[in-house]
Parts: structure tokens; C-alpha cells; sequence
């Protein structure tokens, strides 16, 4: 463990000794900083938290709990700049680093000290392979709620990239994030097999316990987008005191696609009676793509061949877009034999994960994106008011304008989507679950739907 109040008294010695003069102190301001330098999290004066993270090569992103974000870049003077989101464009905020961090920062006007959170790095044995975790802890020694973060289904290193390993701990939330099997410093092959990656959940919840020791309060998961299948089925195997799914389904993978090409084709303007002619022509796109799937990519090649040669002269077929079509139809016979296997290895395409939600008693917060193109959620969300009327302890929190990975986004000139930013209420409906607290009627411009009908 670190021990934390010399850190702090080191931490104020730095920043006394970097204000001793004022040209001093601008030289310091001034100085270049790596990009790795920085990262951590960080309280301003008016008592709001900012989290400076990774972003690209040499810049660093910005967040603060409301859901603003914005990508830093360093210039020459040493000053920060930052634009809007994921867009290209400024927005006007400007952050200066006091020994590259050490010292504190400026974001604007406000000036901020580095919050001390407590880091344990660890690896630990999972269903078979061994795993890269990091415990991080709030400063102090007293309990706090742990909350163990899921993977979706992405390649990279949550221990590097989980913003939400530091804004929880700074929000007095203890978090234990690792990376999934096949991915960043942990071993194994890669899976998207959800009972394999839910065991590995286990056993990074019992790391978490055995880390955080007497500090170990509330204890449960948040799970994005795959996570959400994982989350559940994890708490199934072994019991915790929540469970968080973040813009995740209570459908199976297939059915995320069938789901996904229909809201396509309502967003271009298409019908989407079952008897119209876009939408047989589209679900017979999804036949073939779930063929595919379900033979792991070794039948249904001529099925594929067909549907684009039947569609891809109607006006209808641009717009289709789905979870996995989308890469089939824009890919050809050979690519596809040698490279989609290893898109999505083991994933249970065919899961449904109703049985298990139906028997689970855990409690459940699930937070879900209206404008979700890769899991659109008004199937899950008739199945979980389902669930709720049946008395099963589920909450759901829907944000009208979010899309995957629960982003609110504007429109470029060619028609794609590009994120300025998370809804605001997001964390924040988070953080109070995961703590306990009695929720909010509404977050920011969601409302909470507690039981049904709402």
C-alpha cells in the first residue's frame, strides 16, 4: 500500500517550491511534459473532479463527471489546448500543468490538486490464463463500495484506457479494472465467450476483496456493451451486491443485428412493417449474416452472394448498416474466410440471456442509449419492463440522444456520426447505485424507471 499522507505532504512541498518566484513559476508552467506525465485525477478549487487521461500519441483528454470530454494538445509555450469531444474543433479550454502535473494544474481558471488515489497493480490467475489487474482505492482507510469493471468487446487495455478507474476513486469509489485475456499485459487467448469471460470476472472480484481487505464495502460489476452479457451471467455464478450494464442487451448477438438493420432503415426513412419490401429484404441480409455466424464462417457464403446481388440496387440497401452485416457486405468471400473468425471467436451468437435475468435477484441498474445504432434498445427494454413487473430489482435509465458506448454525437458533412461528448447524469446515476443511495427521478434529461409502466 502507498502511504499516502507522505505523498501528500511531498506533493505540497513540490508546489510550494515550484511558486517561489513568479518568473519561476511561469518557466515551470511552461515546461513540456510527456504525455503519460499528467494522467491522473484531479479536484478543482470550486470541488469538481477532472480526470486527465491517455488520448493519442503526445495529447492527453480531458473529463469531468457532467460527461464534457475534449482532447488536449501541447503547444510550444507548454499550454494545453483542447477541442470539442472526439470533433476537430476548438472549444476553448486551456489546461496548464505544474510539473507536469505534480504540481497541480490550471483548466481555465479554476486551479486543481492531484487527488492522491491508491494504486495496486497486481496479476492474478484466471479461468486459465493469467490476468493484469490494478486496484484503485480513495484516499483514506476507511470502507468504500468497489465496483469491478467489465470489457466489452474491445482489443485494448482497459488498465491503460478506463477513464473510470480514476473518476469512481475520486468519487470515493474503490475500482478494479483489468484487462481482458488476450488483451494489454494479461495473458491468454483472446474470447468472446461469455462464460469463460464471466469466470474471469469472478476471479477478478476476488482479487478486488483480497486487495482492498477491511476496506472492501458494496461490491459488484459494471459491464459495457458485452460486459452487459458478462455482468449478469458473473453475478449468477457468484453473488454481489449490484450489478451495473452500460448500453448492453437482453437479446442475443443475432438479434442485436436483426434489431440494428431495422433501426437503420427507420433512421433513412424506410418502412419497417414486417410485410414491407425493405424490411424482408433486410432481414433476409440478417439470414445471411447470422448463417455465417453460426457456421464460425465456414457455411453460408452463397446465401451472402445472393442477398447482394437481390439488394444492392434497392434504395434501401445503403442504409443498412447493422452490428456485423455492415462488415460482411462491404467485404469480400476471401477476407472474410481468413480474417472474421477472429472478429468474434467463441461469442455464443445465438445467447439468450432472458433465463438467467429472469432467476437473477441481484440488483441492476441499466443505462442504455436512445440513438444506440449498434445496440438499439427497445427490444431490451420491453423485456426488462417485463422483468420489472415480475418484481425482479431493475432500474433502467435511458438517454434519448446517446449512441454506443453512451455518447451524444453531431452530424458530419457525410452523413457520420462524430462524439462531442457523454450525456450528463451518466456517471452520476452510476455512482449513486453503485454507493447505495437511493436514486434520482431524473439525471440530467433522463428519467429513472424504477418499476413498470414508468
Amino acid at each position: 500500500m502507498i502511504d499516502t499522507d507522505y505523498l501528500a505532504a511531498a506533493r505540497k512541498l513540490l508546489l510550494a517550491a515550484s511558486m517561489v518566484a513568479g518568473a519561476a513559476q511561469s518557466a515551470h508552467a511552461g515546461a513540456r511534459c510527456g504525455d503519460e506525465a499528467a494522467i491522473g485525477a484531479y479536484r478543482l478549487d470550486d470541488g469538481s473532479a477532472l480526470d486527465i487521461g491517455p488520448g493519442a500519441a503526445g495529447q492527453l483528454r480531458w473529463r469531468r463527471d457532467d460527461g464534457r470530454s475534449g482532447l488536449l494538445t501541447q503547444g510550444s509555450d507548454g499550454i494545453w489546448t483542447s477541442t470539442l469531444g472526439w470533433t476537430t474543433r476548438p472549444d476553448g479550454h486551456r489546461v496548464r500543468f505544474a510539473d507536469c502535473g505534480n504540481g497541480g494544474l490550471h483548466f481555465d481558471r479554476l486551479r486543481g490538486q492531484r487527488i492522491e488515489l491508491i494504486q495496486t497493480d497486481t496479476r492474478f490467475q484466471g479461468s486459465g490464463a493469467e490476468l493484469a489487474g490494478r486496484l484503485t482505492m480513495p484516499p483514506g482507510n476507511g470502507p468504500v463500495p468497489v465496483v469491478i469493471l467489465i470489457h466489452g468487446a474491445e482489443r485494448d487495455s482497459a488498465l491503460r484506457n478506463y477513464s473510470l478507474q480514476r473518476q469512481f476513486a475520486a468519487a470515493g469509489i474503490g475500482v478494479f479494472a483489468y484487462d481482458k485475456r488476450g488483451t494489454g499485459a494479461s495473458g491468454g487467448r483472446y474470447t468472446q465467450d461469455y462464460l469463460t469471460l464471466a469466470a474471469d470476472a469472478v476471479h477478478a472480484l476476488r482479487e478486488a476483496k483480497r486487495l482492498a481487505g477491511a476496506r472492501a464495502g458494496r461490491i459488484g460489476y459494471q459491464g459495457g456493451s458485452q460486459g452487459g452479457w458478462v455482468a449478469p451471467l458473473a453475478a449468477r455464478i457468484a453473488p454481489v451486491d449490484f450489478v451495473v450494464v452500460s448500453f448492453g442487451l437482453a437479446v442475443s448477438p443475432l438479434d442485436e443485428d436483426r434489431e440494428a438493420i431495422a433501426f437503420d432503415l427507420e433512421r433513412a426513412g424506410f418502412a419497417t412493417d414486417p410485410a414491407s419490401a425493405p424490411m424482408r429484404g433486410a432481414m433476409a441480409i440478417a439470414d445471411a449474416t447470422a448463417r455465417l455466424i453460426d457456421s464460425g464462417f465456414s457455411e453460408g457464403y452463397e446465401q451472402l452472394a445472393t442477398v447482394k446481388m437481390l439488394y444492392a440496387k434497392e434504395a434501401w440497401y445503403p442504409a443498412v448498416r447493422g452490428n456485423v452485416s455492415w462488415y460482411l457486405l462491404g467485404t469480400d468471400e476471401a477476407t472474410i474466410r481468413r480474417d472474421a473468425p477472429q472478429l468474434v471467436p467463441g461469442i455464443p451468437a445465438q445467447y439468450d440471456p432472458m433465463p438467467l435475468l429472469q432467476h437473477l435477484d441481484t440488483p441492476q441498474l441499466w443505462l442504455l442509449g436512445g440513438q444506440d445504432r449498434d445496440a438499439p434498445p427497445r427490444e431490451t427494454l420491453r423485456r426488462l419492463a417485463g422483468l420489472q413487473r415480475a418484481g425482479r430489482p431493475i432500474s433502467t435509465v435511458v438517454f434519448a440522444d446517446a449512441d454506443h458506448g453512451m455518447y451524444e454525437f453531431e452530424t458530419d458533412a457525410a452523413g457520420e456520426r462524430v462524439s462531442t461528448r457523454q450525456p450528463d447524469g451518466y456517471f452520476r446515476a452510476m455512482a449513486d447505485f453503485i454507493r447505495g443511495e437511493r436514486l434520482q427521478a431524473r439525471y440530467g434529461q433522463a428519467a429513472l424507471c424504477a418499476r413498470s409502466p414508468c
